[in-house]
Order: structure tokens, then sequence, then C-alpha cells
């Protein structure tokens, strides 16, 4: 292989953003070349919504003008490394632009020290983009199915790729070449060398990828688990009650596989064949009415734009960490796990803490976790949850609950296996509807009432002094109006001298 540019053996697919690219910056001088994923993706004619650049000048300044001249932001992504980012938004949605300075004298160099070969190929931004610069034989690769690395000291070097490897793999359906393969086994305990950051981010883009759990089986084979989750080891052969079909980690890898087909069936990719399935058609009937919704709430982004459907899937795989430290037998001889979602959400806790999540993605996970066994959605099913229990409900859980109403769904779904009952699973999507229809269509009377007194007001008229039992006295006013007991101030007033009373 040479540094010739030369032509694929298939076309490459480039957004306009790309020539947009290509124009804004021809009057440039200095080399540079379109680099790693982006190639591939044009390849695979995959979308590309990130751009890696790399040029032997100033790359940070390059960025800066990358932004300038196409009305977008920048900023120093790395200044030891010389690393700058411009955010273009285009046609084609947002656009990364990352440009940073060539590893080594030139461009082969450069493409000799990168992870994969498939990351290896390179397109010159001056010249034809149409053209390949192939060092490593990565367009073979492709077409090969087969990822492999750009040299033997390459994962190493940097043990995170190790990481990438199994990412790559299940997302663009590559076997890793053996001596890859050997490898990513010999660094798997040199993660903790690794950045907590850099390893967070990295675990969160395989949870995020279209097959999470086909990823964490192949990275718990490889040892990488043991290192980045250690938690979930000892659910290994770890038996259940009767109502679960596998061992904790079966079910585990199963509620991780079920909850992204369910975040699939109701987010904007949803296809015919997804929703062709029973339980996820069954899905589609009962909660359509508030996809929108739904997606808005997935939508939400956390710090470094983790998205929340990877916080959901992890989870869904750290949901029964507090199983096997709770594990007891009854007289029967079944297994029981009292208080595993508490303390499987103070494990859970330990382990954002360590993979440095914000606080309010830990509160998130710890509620997550700690309420996946509520009870609301299994109440007896002739048992139509009141007022009172749907605000008590979303009292305590706020947004949080509507990740736990999804959670349900795939936690049972990872039970039963192929031993759905689908009636049941009728029942349960219909005790949900209701659940969130009173968090999207009944806010205003069910969870969130007007209120119908202030602290300041109650205090006047009933003659208390600020503190706890003011407090205590808006709370039980307010349930009272969420349940549709108290509608007046009169009302109000009653209930709370009732309640002193007492």
């Amino acid at each position: 292989m040479s540094l010739e540019p030369r032509t694929p053996q298939r076309p490459l697919i480039w957004p306009g953003s790309v020539f947009d690219l290509q124009d804004a910056l021809d009057d440039s001088a200095q080399p540079l070349y379109i680099v790693g994923g982006a190639v591939r993706d044009a390849f695979l004619r995959r979308p590309i919504k990130d751009i890696d650049l790399t040029t032997a000048g100033d790359a940070v300044a390059l960025a800066r003008t990358i932004a300038d001249r196409l009305r977008g932001d920048f900023y120093v992504l790395d200044a030891e490394r010389g690393v700058g980012r411009a955010i273009i938004e285009s046609q084609n949605g947002r656009l990364l632009v990352d440009v940073s300075r060539m590893r080594g004298a030139d461009l082969g160099d450069d493409l000799a020290d990168r992870d994969f070969t498939v990351n290896a190929i390179a397109v010159d931004l001056h010249g034809d983009l149409n053209l390949l610069i192939d060092l490593l034989g990565g367009e073979d690769d492709l077409l090969a199915k087969r990822l492999r690395r750009c040299s033997p000291q390459a994962l190493a070097k940097d043990p995170i790729r190790a990481l990438r490897a199994v990412r790559q793999s299940v997302q663009f359906d590559l076997r890793i070449e053996k001596a890859t393969l050997a490898d990513v086994r010999a660094v798997a305990d040199q993660l903790h060398i690794v950045s907590p950051e850099r390893v967070r981010d990295e675990f969160f883009k395989l949870l995020e990828s279209q097959r999470p759990a086909a990823a964490l089986r192949v990275a718990d084979a490889l040892g990488l688990l043991d290192v980045i989750t250690p938690e979930v080891a000892p659910l290994k052969g770890l038996g259940q009650d009767e109502a679960h079909a596998f061992d904790a980690w079966e079910h585990t890898l199963r509620v991780v596989e079920k909850l992204n087909g369910i975040l699939t069936t109701i987010g904007p990719t949803r296809t015919d064949e997804t929703a062709a399935v029973f339980e996820y058609g069954m899905v589609v009937m009962a909660l359509d009415r508030y996809r929108a919704q739904l997606q808005t709430h997935l939508d939400r982004p956390w710090p470094n734009e983790r998205s929340h459907r990877g916080l959901l899937l992890l989870a869904a795989l750290l949901h029964d960490i507090g199983r096997p430290a709770t594990a007891a037998v009854d007289e029967a001889g079944q297994p029981h796990f009292p208080g595993h979602a508490e303390m499987g959400a103070a494990l859970a806790d330990q382990r954002a803490s360590a993979l440095r999540l914000s606080n309010d993605e830990r509160a998130r996970l710890r509620a997550l976790i700690r309420s996946h066994m509520h009870r609301l959605p299994w109440q007896r099913w002739d048992q139509t949850p009141t007022r009172r229990d749907l605000y008590r409900f979303w009292n305590d859980l706020g947004p949080a609950g509507v990740d736990v109403c999804l959670f349900v769904l795939a936690d049972y779904l990872g039970a039963r296996g192929s031993h759905l009952d689908q009636d049941v699973w009728i029942r349960l999507l219909e005790r949900l509807r209701l659940i969130l229809e009173a968090w999207f269509e009944r806010r205003d009377e069910v969870v969130d009432p007007a209120p119908l007194v202030d602290g300041t007001l109650l205090m006047e008229t009933l003659d208390l002094r600020p503190g706890r039992t003011v407090g205590a006295v808006l709370a039980l006013i307010r349930e009272g109006q969420a349940a549709g007991e108290i509608r007046t101030r009169d009302e109000a007033f009653a209930a709370a001298r009732a309640y002193l009373s007492q």
C-alpha cells in the first residue's frame, strides 16, 4: 500500500456539508486530510456527523477559521495536543469538525499511529474526495468485514482501544482478527490506567450503539467488564425465583436488549419490522399516543453530550447488582432478595461516581434502580390505580417516573423470555398507560394541582409558627387536592384543622 490516492472499490458518499467544508478552505495552503471514521462511514454509506481533519500546520487556528467561515462555534478541544473543534449547523444536522496536528512527521506516520486499519483511511480535502489514501489496507478489511489493529503496539499504546474494538466490531458487523483479539484480552486489565472520563465516554458509546446487549456480551467475554463494571460479575450463575427464566446475568443482558428494543419502538427510527414483533407491536398500540412526549423526554442531553438512552441502558446493566449481597432462601427453597433495589441503587451510585458521572446523572440512576420494583405497576389487575396512588408515584419520582415505566416493561420481558404471558403483557401496558396518562395529560389535575393555600396564609389563619408542621399540612392539602378530596380553600383549612387536632 502507498500514500498515492486511488479509486476505491465502491464510491464514497459524502453529505453536502463536506463539500461546503471543502469550499470554505479552498484557499488554505497547508495540506489537509479527512481521516478516520468519516472516511470509513462514507465508504459504508453511513450517516456522517463527525469529521476528523489532520494537518501539519496550526490545527487550532484552522478549526477557528472553519467555525468563522461556516458560521459555527469553536473551542479548543485539547490544547496540549493541538486539537480544535468547530460545530457547524448544516442541512444535514449538526456537524462536529475536529482538527488535529498530524501524529508524526507526515500523513503516513499519522495513519500508522491510529487504532484500526478501517479507521486509518484518508482523503485529501484539497483534492478529489472520491479518491482514497489507504496505507494499511483498511478498505480490504472493510470489504472482508475484519477489524485489524494498525500495528502490534496499537492497543498497548492506548488500552481504551480494546473497548473501542468491541464497540466497532458489533457496530459495523466486523470480525476481530486473531492477533487483534489476543491484544484486546492482553490489555483488558490495563484499562485501570486510562482516565475514568475516557473509559466512561467510550463505554457510553458502546451502550448507545444499535446492539448494546451483544456488545456487552463480547466485552464480558474479553474481560473488559471485570474492569469497567466489576459489580456485574457476581450475577453470573445466580439463581432467581420462578418468575425468572434465567440466572441474574442472563436476565440482565436480556433487560438491556429489551429496553433497547422498547426505546427503538417509541423512537424516531422505528420501522414496520420493529413493530411486527408482538411485544413491541403492543407497545405501539398502548403508548403511541405519547410517542412525541416520550421522545422529548428521551432527547434530554446530559453533560458532554451523553445521551439519556445511554444512561437508561447503564441502569439496565446495573439494576440487579444488589441481588448477590441480599440473597436468601425461604422455607420452600425459593430464592429471595429483600432490599436488593435499595442495595443496588447504592452500589450503582458508587460505580457512577467512579465513572465520573454528574450529580444529576447519579441521582437519576439511583432513582431508577431504587424504584424498578415499584408496586404500582404490579398492583392487582382488578385494582385500578387511584388518583392518590398516581400522585404519590409521580410526587416521589418526578420525571424519573417515565424511565421507571419504560424500565418495568423491559424488566418483565427480560425475565420471561419465550415464556411471555401475552395477557399479562397487555395488562401491564394498560397499567403503565394509565400511569403515563397522569403525567402527560392530567398533570395539572393529578400530579401538580394549583395550590389553594400557601404557607403564609396557612400560618396566619391557623396561628401556626414556621416549621415542619406547616410543610406537613401543605403536603396533606396538596395530596388531598390530587386525590379529588379537597377542592376549595375552605376544604383545605378543614383538612388542616382535622390533621392538627390529631
